[in-house]
């Protein structure tokens, strides 16, 4: 840190601090500080000298202000973590991610789940599902599309290969590499690989996306032959996988395969090993079973989501939620006839009416258009939610007698029939990806 003393027009000093790193967890650096003024108390327009006692003085000053030295433990200790227990909160199950994850592997025949865990494991916590996927066999690796994700798993201590599909620099690269992070590849980035290798003096695995016509990233796959007959030809690489995304189109999903399948029977035709061929996202479990090839990839499967209301009548897979969002009821009150509750009095009582207040809103995931016909589990009854989605609250219609109390626990959703994701969902009109992967980050997270 620097110090800039100067002097403004009416002679007050003025102490600037510019930028200084911080590097103790949990700052975040480069920080910069305002401005420190000193006048005399006794007439704020008097001039004040500036002087070597007083230049002196003003750096003895800063230490106490905390603004002298470089943070450390002692100087600026973390404030602890204090949740209310009224606060919502998610309930991991880890019953129920177990079931899930046999579930499919029954479905895929036991092939290789490479499970996608990105945008903080579906709303789980990415470093909870990596933990507990962790001992599963049928669990072939995780893959995150952050890199900070990607490292989060590592500093937790999961070991399972991790793949990292998101995008990074040559900076990034040999960070993840030292990490034993696979980088998903579709640009030639064959010399930067080598020189990681001659450092580490061992291969980079790696897995190579090709574009079969989403569109979104990867090589197209009339350019993917020579990128990846460059790579997969480098001592500097380990080609641990080639992989593909599906648009979802019935029609033209089948066009996909057959160009994807097409380049790879090609290239290993050539001798080239192109490792494991992956495809089925969650989409496909349910629907291309000849997507399975030598691995599947799926995400909101193994949470016990179905993505589509179509799939959950199939009964091609029996999946569990493996979260709930919950709280505590705030408050209750009786509402009189003609009164109103929510923003733009949204909710008119029609009779005297019993309602209750939950500390829950859309800062923590609850979609505004929950009003619509979600309803809410308390003691065992389902209630709808009503008025009006605040940040921070919603408010639920209990009905004629006061059937709940301060306290009682609220659930949004969980794993029963009519509180599923699902069952939120098809009320709001929203999708269940918003609805799980929206969880605000900040929510505690309890394994049960």
């Amino acid at each position: 840190m620097f110090v800039a003393l100067t002097v403004d027009k009416v002679g007050r000093m003025n102490v600037d601090l510019a930028r200084y790193e911080c590097t103790r967890p949990g700052w975040q650096g480069p920080v910069t500080f305002g401005t420190v003024r000193f006048w005399d108390a006794a007439r704020e327009d008097a001039p004040m000298k500036i002087s070597r006692r007083s230049m002196l003085t003003t750096g003895i000053a800063l230490p106490a202000l905390g603004l002298g030295q470089t943070p450390t433990a002692s100087a600026r200790p973390d404030p602890p973590v204090r949740d209310s227990s009224y606060d919502p909160w998610i309930d991991v199950n880890r019953a129920n991610l177990q079931h899930n994850v046999a579930e499919i592997s029954r479905r895929v025949s036991s092939r290789p789940i490479l499970a996608v865990i990105k945008n903080n494991g579906y709303g789980l916590g990415v470093v909870n599902v990596g933990q507990l996927l962790e001992p599963s066999p049928a669990i072939a690796g995780v893959a995150v599309v952050k890199l900070h994700e990607a490292m989060s798993l590592r500093d937790a201590g999961v070991r399972k290969p991790i793949l990292l599909m998101g995008p990074f620099d040559e900076r990034n690269l040999a960070d993840l590499v030292a990490r034993d992070i696979m980088p998903m590849v579709y640009t030639p980035i064959g010399p930067v690989l080598d020189r990681i290798a001659a450092a580490r003096q061992k291969p980079t695995p790696l897995h190579i996306c090709i574009d079969t016509g989403i569109g979104r990233v990867g090589i197209p796959f009339r350019q993917a032959s020579p990128l990846v007959r460059d790579l997969a030809g480098r001592t500097s690489v380990r080609l641990a996988g080639v992989m593909m995304t599906f648009a979802e189109d019935p029609e033209f999903d089948s066009e996909q395969l057959s160009r994807f399948k097409t380049l790879c029977e090609s290239l290993e035709k050539g001798g080239v090993k192109l490792g494991r061929r992956h495809a089925a996202s969650s989409f496909g479990l349910f629907q291309r079973p000849d997507a399975f090839l030598d691995m599947v990839r799926p995400g909101m499967a193994i949470y016990g989501v179905y993505s589509e209301p179509e799939f959950r009548r199939a009964g091609t897979l029996d999946l569990r939620p493996a979260l709930s969002l919950k709280a505590r009821v705030a408050y209750v009150k009786q509402l009189p006839k003609g009164d109103s509750a929510g923003y733009n009095r949204a909710y008119m009582a029609k009779d005297d009416v019993w309602v209750a207040t939950l500390p829950i809103g859309h800062t923590d995931g609850l979609p505004r258009e929950a009003t619509q016909g979600a309803r809410v589990r308390i003691n065992g009854a389902l209630y709808p939610i009503v008025a009006t989605v605040s940040a921070s609250h919603c408010i639920v219609e209990i009905g004629s007698e006061q059937r709940v109390k301060i306290g009682d626990e609220a659930t949004v959703f969980d794993w029963q029939e009519g509180s599923r994701p699902e069952d939120v969902n098809e009320a709001c009109k929203t999708s269940v990806y918003d609805l799980t992967m929206h969880l605000n980050p900040l929510l505690p997270r309890r394994i049960v």
